[in-house]
């Protein structure tokens, strides 16, 4: 369209110059024919003098509805014989051709003609020369009605081949539109490939995205199938370490306390095994679960509980605070990991005698908040800007001992709809961990 509108930009100039030079043409020849009907009036008179007859028709050919002015000069070879004597001729080089120019006459813009003729006697011959001149606003009016004209058929023919334009590429691209909405309502786990029709122009293009689709599909199954047997094969071995550990620990003094860390340390193995299946699961399904009304407190209790011989062992205290029922949309075994991680990551990496809480309150009609407080010391600025970026799923290399749990926690959240925010706790000392989760309608 915008190309369309230049050329007919460039066309509408040529156009105009095009109008200004046959509006001077056709007016030109009327011009000339006017001095030449004045020629013809130019005659002998009986004394063998010059006698001269205006026609009217002469100065009538000239009349136009803009209304011009028209002057006329006759020069014999002693000088002026009859006219406007302050109308100046147009140099003649050639007899018989007439002469054109443009002019100001009394403050106004004039096209002016001059003729040279003979009269012919007796006596010989005598040279004469007429001059009409005419104002010049016929002339522009018929320009500037040509270039109307031009430029409304060249604005009829833009406006038509924009709608071309647009109907054809409205109906050339509507496979591809279709094609667009096919792929943007996928799941993301969905990796079969797409039947739609489709031009000839896009079928190579649609071929080699079901290639690609294929090939991640196997490459995703073959993912899928590493995780399950590296599950299978590092549990065995641990289950079984475990078991070793259990019947050897009937010893006393060292080597009992030997094997009592050697059995936490295989107990922190298998977790962390735990979290990079489940991270790896999340993570390679792309899938959101299917999200029910859930008792957030009643699950809060449940795990708070479970951790409680671990906070006992760690020689922290660990509480429950909050409503004794608050409903929301959620899903139990994720969101019950997710707080599995934040109560585990506060006694982890708490000192002794930190006082932990699970807190359920609730965010008004939008939803539900969690949150689990603690009380230890007070984080740098810049380990609480490495904790919230840990926190961000796209947030890139996980690295460190807190960064897998940090970042399945938010993974979760994004699977669970839910937000998660890190703030200091009152007066500044320890965290307060937030989970805003959907609320229940009605």
């Amino acid at each position: 369209m915008l190309t369309t509108a230049a050329i007919g930009v460039l066309a509408l100039i040529d156009t105009k110059i095009e109008a200004l030079r046959t509006a001077r043409d056709v007016s030109d020849r009327v011009l000339v024919g006017a001095a030449m009907a004045i020629a013809e009036g130019v005659d002998v008179d009986g004394k063998g003098g010059v006698a001269i007859l205006i026609p009217f028709s002469a100065l009538d050919m000239l009349s136009s509805t803009a209304q011009d002015q028209v002057f006329y000069r006759v020069d014999g070879p002693a000088g002026i014989l009859t006219g406007y004597d302050d109308l100046s001729p147009v140099p003649v080089t050639e007899t018989r051709a007439p002469a054109l120019a443009d002019d100001r006459y009394r403050g106004m813009q004039i096209r002016t003609a001059t003729i040279l003729r003979e009269l012919t006697s007796g006596e010989g011959t005598t040279p004469f020369r007429v001059t009409v001149a005419e104002t010049k606003r016929a002339r522009d009016a018929l320009a500037q009605a040509i270039l109307a004209r031009s430029a409304l058929r060249i604005a009829a023919l833009i406006l038509g081949a924009a709608v071309v334009a647009w109907t054809a590429a409205t109906y050339a691209l509507r496979p591809l539109d279709r094609l667009s909405r096919s792929l943007a309502a996928r799941a993301p786990h969905d990796l079969t490939p797409i039947e739609t029709q489709a031009p000839a122009e896009l079928r190579p293009v649609l071929d080699a995205l079901n290639g690609f689709l294929v090939r991640l599909s196997r490459a995703m199954a073959a993912m899928q199938n590493f995780a399950s047997n590296a599950n299978h094969q590092i549990r065995t071995p641990l289950t079984v370490a475990r078991t070793q550990v259990a019947m050897a620990g009937k010893g006393q003094g060292e080597v009992l306390q030997t094997l009592d860390k050697t059995d936490r340390a295989l107990i922190r193995i298998e977790r962390v095994l735990e979290q990079i299946l489940l991270l790896a699961r999340i993570e390679a399904t792309g899938t959101r679960p299917v999200l029910t009304p859930l008792d957030v407190a009643h699950l809060a209790r449940g795990v708070a509980a479970d951790f409680l011989p671990q906070a006992v062992a760690l020689g922290k205290d660990l509480g429950f605070a909050g409503l004794d029922r608050a409903m929301a949309l959620s899903e139990e075994v994720l969101l019950g990991e997710l707080l599995r991680n934040l109560i585990d990551n506060a006694l982890t990496h708490c000192p002794v005698d930190t006082m932990v809480t699970v807190q359920v309150l609730s965010s008004g009609p939008e939803g539900v908040r969690l949150e689990v407080i603690d009380t230890g010391p007070r984080l740098s600025d810049s380990d609480l800007t490495l904790l919230r970026g840990r926190l961000d799923p796209a947030g890139g290399v996980r690295t460190g001992t807190r960064g897998l749990g940090l970042h399945i926690v938010a993974e979760i959240a994004l699977a669970l709809r839910a937000s998660v925010a890190l703030e200091r706790g009152a007066n500044g000392q320890g965290l307060v961990w937030s989970v805003s989760l959907p609320g229940v309608a009605g």
